[in-house]
């Protein structure tokens, strides 16, 4: 789940525009009852108080698509705002503080918990989006959408898959009067293909939750966010993910997310280190040590990272770091990993 999407761009030196974009993403607001997924008013007020203070452009995040998409640049410090998942601690604390700093928002929407539990009603939602909120599809079900159920072929999987995000969308045009372009997955999981149903059923541009800094090479349907909430919550954190820059990997193998006979998994991939500290580069896997990286083909920049030792739980990641050779600039890019309830999961390109 994800609550609030803080895309942030700058500049790598001292030009007026920009081409990246750091995203942040935030689940619940002032409600203590959920620890690891909260962050406080007083936290996320920081936060705010940081960006005005850095003098960040905020857009919203369909305006920062379409500029990468179409080669536009953006502004040198942007910053763009969404909201996963609408619980109703975003219209009773997120929203009135972004509002009060006159920052607008994206929201994430599953349409199926709508109206119930701690879930925004339509016509909240409809009251939100008349204030200028911009809406996003979280897929109907929320389900952990890479699970297949028992006996169920790809083209079985497929076929529900695309049913529940059909019709969150006739329930955002029933609604709302809007099919949105912009799809958060559920829990962050995505698989080839999976990514190819979404860009199949007329989304511009789809985002997962690994960490990271967008850019305009990258594929639009796998983007990257920083997570908040938490632990994640600190200002200190924040302010280190929010200037950093996008460590530009070229994925080799493996082309899924899907761990399946392999764990743990072994991601090959270049990486240009003109520019870079060689001595910098580590790769980190969460609940482990260090990965082991290995320089495979040095003239090539060709390198070779894994975890110690198998990865456990649903989902992990591997995340690789390094500075510049000044020291003053960091990059980042994390690759995800996701074992789903069965191991015949689909996990392969139906198209491409």
């Amino acid at each position: 789940m994800l609550f609030v999407l803080l895309v942030f761009c700058m500049s790598l030196g001292t030009p007026v525009f920009a081409d990246q974009a750091n995203v942040f993403v935030y689940h619940r607001f002032n409600d203590s009852r959920f620890p690891s997924t909260n962050i406080s008013i007083q936290d996320f007020k920081a936060h705010l108080d940081l960006l005005h203070q850095q003098e960040f452009t905020v857009l919203t995040l369909g305006q920062v698509v379409d500029r990468l998409q179409k080669g536009t640049s953006l502004p040198q410090r942007c910053a763009v705002i969404t909201v996963d998942d609408a619980y109703r601690s975003f219209l009773s604390d997120g929203w009135p503080l972004l509002k009060r700093y006159g920052y607008p928002v994206t929201l994430f929407v599953s349409t199926d918990t709508v109206g119930g539990g701690d879930y925004l009603n339509w016509q909240e939602l409809g009251q939100l989006q008349d204030e200028g909120v911009e809406i996003g599809s979280h897929s109907a079900s929320h389900a952990h959408l890479l699970d297949r159920l028992d006996a169920e072929s790809t083209a079985d999987w497929s076929a529900r898959v695309l049913e529940d995000i059909r019709r969150a969308q006739q329930a955002f045009d029933n609604h709302l009067g809007l099919s949105p372009d912009l799809f958060a997955y559920p829990y962050g999981e995505f698989s080839p293909q999976l990514l190819d149903l979404i860009k199949n059923a007329g989304f511009v541009a789809a985002f997962g939750q690994q960490s990271g800094v967008i850019t305009a090479s990258q594929d639009f349907f796998s983007l990257p966010r920083f997570p908040v909430g938490g632990v994640y919550s600190a200002l200190s954190g924040f302010r280190s993910k929010l200037f950093m820059k996008s460590l530009p990997v070229n994925i080799v193998s493996p082309e899924t997310t899907v761990i399946k006979d392999e764990n743990p998994p072994k991601l090959r991939f270049y990486l240009n280190m003109n520019g870079l500290d060689k001595n910098s580069l580590h790769c980190f896997v969460p609940g482990q040590s260090d990965c082991l990286l290995r320089l495979v083909n040095e003239d090539a920049g060709l390198y070779e990272v894994e975890a110690s030792r198998p990865i456990s739980g649903r989902r992990s990641k591997y995340t690789l770091t390094t500075s510049d050779i000044s020291g003053k600039s960091w990059y980042w890019f994390s690759q995800l990993w996701v074992m789903p309830h069965r191991g015949d999961v689909a996990d392969q390109p139906v198209s491409r």
